[in-house]
This record gives structure tokens, sequence and C-alpha cells, in this order.
């Protein structure tokens, strides 16, 4: 059935309902002639008389009524299925997959999304741990969380933390063992805990800035994770020096269980962002947690 005769059966049933042209314009918003013009139309497509006119009122014919009562009560059912989407759509649901590194999950996304979802519960949110790089198009993730330096160009990037610094740290007994580095290049002679990350296809190399001067120092030892918790763990059982986040380490800085070097080659850097891609239309569920997350100072 074409557009156009639906919209007629439409008017039909708002005519027979009302049992008057009048009300039943007001109803559709179009005026008494046209809507007229509309049923006397359907009444010659289908070669039967729906509605008998007289100067003070409209009643169906045997033939009206029949057809009221069928398409009447469908009306209805889609009225009502119309009415339950508004109903999703105002209260957001589906699933949401983000990639993020353990450190970003544990410092920012996961304190956030336990008061959201509580708030929310027919959102669901699937978190992917994952220290490199990755292709969240490829990947089919919603979104991904990384610093903002290594968000791409062509995505959308929403900052969801504060600016972050970086911290070279080992025990006081490990120290007492071999000489504090005074510069980065120093660091070959250590033994460090290494990061692997996936999509850069090795271990990552040690990045130091102090003015003008970018360094990035590739260091060796005994131990490599894909983790800065375990880095951290190891550092504090004393088998080496680790690069993790400043705040991950800060606590223990605090009650001296490591002690921190290099600091003055460790400027702050860009925070975590949320991205995602341009393109991407932005389902109710989805806009509502990106709002959640956003840093607000």
């Amino acid at each position: 059935m074409q557009h156009g005769h639906l919209d007629d059966l439409v008017a039909f049933v708002a005519v027979g309902r009302e049992r008057s042209f009048t009300k039943a314009a007001a109803q559709l918003g179009v005026s008494q002639s046209a809507l007229s013009h509309t049923i006397r139309e359907l009444e010659e497509r289908l070669g039967v008389r729906l509605l008998t006119r007289t100067t003070r009122s409209v009643a169906s014919t045997e033939a009206g009524e029949r057809l009221l009562q069928t398409l009447g009560p469908r009306f209805d059912e889609i009225d009502a299925e119309l009415a339950a989407l508004s109903e999703l759509r105002e209260k957001p649901a589906g699933t949401i997959r983000i990639t993020a590194s353990e450190h970003a999950v544990n410092s920012l996304l996961w304190p956030k999304l336990a008061k959201f979802l509580r708030q929310y519960p027919d959102i669901k949110v699937e978190i992917i741990n994952e220290s490199g790089l990755t292709d969240i198009v490829a990947q089919r993730y919603d979104a991904g969380v990384r610093a903002g330096e290594q968000v791409a160009k062509d995505m959308i990037a929403v900052r969801i933390g504060p600016d972050m610094r970086m911290a070279v740290v080992g025990t006081p007994s490990y120290f007492r063992k071999r000489p504090e580095p005074k510069r980065p290049q120093e660091l070959v002679d250590h033994n460090c805990i290494n990061l692997r990350l996936p999509t850069l296809g090795g271990l990552y190399a040690w990045e130091f800035e102090k003015g003008a001067r970018e360094l990035k120092v590739r260091v060796e030892g005994q131990l490599v994770f894909n983790g800065t918790t375990q880095m951290l763990n190891a550092a504090l059982a004393g088998f080496g020096l680790a690069y993790v986040p400043e705040e991950l380490a800060l606590p223990h800085l605090v009650k001296g269980r490591l002690k921190r070097v290099l600091e003055d080659w460790c400027p702050p850097y860009s925070g975590y962002h949320l991205y995602y891609p341009s393109r991407r239309q932005a389902a109710p569920a989805f806009a509502l947690l990106v709002d959640a997350l956003r840093y607000r100072r």
C-alpha cells in the first residue's frame, strides 16, 4: 500500500470516530474541504460508500463501520508501539564498549562509572584493558581512553581527567646498591622494569623532557609487563626502577616505600581523554556517558 493511501485510512478513522468532519479536520490539522476530498477519493478507490453525510451529522455505512472496526484497533496498537519507542528514547539503554589502559580504568573510569551505572540500570558497559593504541573502528569499540597526545586527529576527544606526570621510582634498598641516575641516559646502567605495548610491536621507550630537550630511552631489565600496576608492584618488591603515573606511585612515595628520581625530566602532560569517531552518531546512552565522564575542574 502506498504511503498516501495509509494517510487516507487514518483520515477515515478520524472522521468515523468523531462523526464530524469539523472535529476530525481539527484533530488532523487539515481543512474540512481537504478532508472531505480525501474521503471521497478513498470511497472512489474502494468502490464503496463509507460515510453517510447529512447537514448535521456523519455516520458510517455498513461497509464503513466494518472498516472502522478493523482499522481502529490496529492504528491504536501502532500508536502504542510508537509511544513505547519514545519511552525507550527517554530511558537510555544499550551496550557501550570501551578500550582503556588498566590505570585509566582504575583511576578514572570505574569511580565515575560506578555512580553512572546505578543511575542508568538499562545501560551496559564493557571495558577491555589494553595498553596499546587500538583501532576502535576496526575493533568495533564505541570509544577509547588514552592520553590526549595519543588521540588521532580525526577523532573527537573529550578530556576526562586532569594533567598527569610520570615518575621513575625504586625502593630505598635498591638505591643503596646503585647510584641514583641524574640524567635519563644513565638508566641504561640500571635494572628497569619494562612495559610491552602490543600495537608498537615491542617495549615502550621511556619518554623524558626538559626545556626544549626531549629524550626516549630504551631500558633493560629482568621483567616485562603489559600493565602499570604489575610494574609498580615489582618496583616495590625491589626488582628495579619503574616508570609509572605519578598518581599511582604517590602513596608509596609519601610513606617512604619508594624513592623518586629524574623528577625534573618528567613535566606534566595532557591527561586522559575519551575519544570516538567524528562520524559517530551519539545515541542517548552514549551521550549521557560522555557527559558523566567529562572532566570538570
